[in-house]
């Protein structure tokens, strides 16, 4: 737990794709292999960003089988096995530990939501099979995880801290209280880390730049996160993962193949995206080229 709460950046990995729209392994090691040498701490298995709600519970528990086995001694294992549904969560989250995952990643009921009660007896089930991180992001889910509900799940024992998207404020406020916080906002999270007490953050712009990512856990650097603003933006766009998805294929880190329903940025907004990524060091990018891409270079599989 010790180490869980010591982690100040972790990346949700991106799961990249063949052209037949099947898992890539050998160019997700090379992503991870890229965040390991950049010194995060940990990676989340498919999240949002690594399109778990895409993927089958089959394909989602290999992945994290795979990241334990391949990566497990190098950085801590985080596996997305929440869902809306409360005997699936807890059936992934007993086979991910199984599999030997370091920790889960929750989230409270989307869609068919329930009540404040039914949350906590949802998230309380998952916590009871071993450490947890909470993921408080109303945007997707339509309904906030309030104190009301963290205060009372934060005194289980596997209970790791708040993956929160609610703002620097709702972070101190739990902080104040000695509940463990990560941004789940990048723009706001050098803020939320230096100014509010942050345990850190879980990041989508670290898979494109996890050493600059590192950098602003590490030190309060107003300057760099004041440079890196627009991109952190620019990569919430359209809703995640699109751009990180089309950001990582112009830099040639992952093939152009995307799962339906999500399709590339218009090649308007890849010329700002463009833009951005060309005034960071090629150095710090994962990728080792820059391009616009044409509409037709895109592969879309289902």
């Amino acid at each position: 737990m010790k180490q869980l709460r010591a982690a100040s950046l972790i990346t949700a990995i991106k799961t990249p794709y063949t052209s037949k729209g099947e898992v890539d392994l050998m160019t997700y090691d090379m992503l991870v292999k890229k965040q390991i040498d950049a010194g995060v701490d940990g990676i989340v298995v498919g999240g949002t960003t690594g399109e778990g709600h895409l993927l089958s519970w089959e394909e989602h528990l290999i992945l994290i089988a795979h990241s334990v086995h391949k990566f497990g001694d190098k950085l801590l294992i985080i596996g997305n096995t929440g869902s809306n549904n409360t005997s699936e969560a807890i059936k992934a989250t007993k086979h991910g530990f199984a599999a030997g995952m370091d920790a889960t990643l929750q989230i409270n009921p989307y869609y068919g939501r329930t009540s404040t009660a039914g949350v906590i007896e949802h998230l309380t089930r998952t916590l009871d099979i071993g450490p947890a991180f909470i993921y408080n992001v109303a945007g997707r889910t339509g309904q906030d995880l309030t104190p009301e509900i963290i205060e009372v799940l934060a005194e289980h024992k596997n209970f790791i801290g708040v993956k929160e998207c609610g703002g620097n404020e709702r972070i101190a406020y739990y902080e104040q209280k000695g509940i463990a916080c990560w941004s789940g906002n990048d723009d706001e999270s050098h803020d939320g880390r230096h100014q509010h007490g942050s345990h850190g953050v879980i990041s989508v712009t670290s898979n494109i730049v996890p050493g600059l990512m590192r950098q602003l856990m590490d030190n309060e650097n107003t300057t760099l996160n004041t440079s890196l603003q627009g991109l952190m933006q620019w990569l919430f766009c359209e809703p995640n993962p699109i751009a990180i998805n089309t950001t990582l294929m112009m830099t040639g880190a992952v093939k152009a193949n995307f799962r339906l329903p999500y399709i590339a940025l218009t090649k308007e907004q890849r010329q700002q995206g463009y833009e951005l990524l060309n005034a960071v060091d090629s150095s710090d990018r994962v990728g080792d080229s820059l391009s616009l891409l044409n509409d037709d270079d895109f592969n879309y599989c289902v």
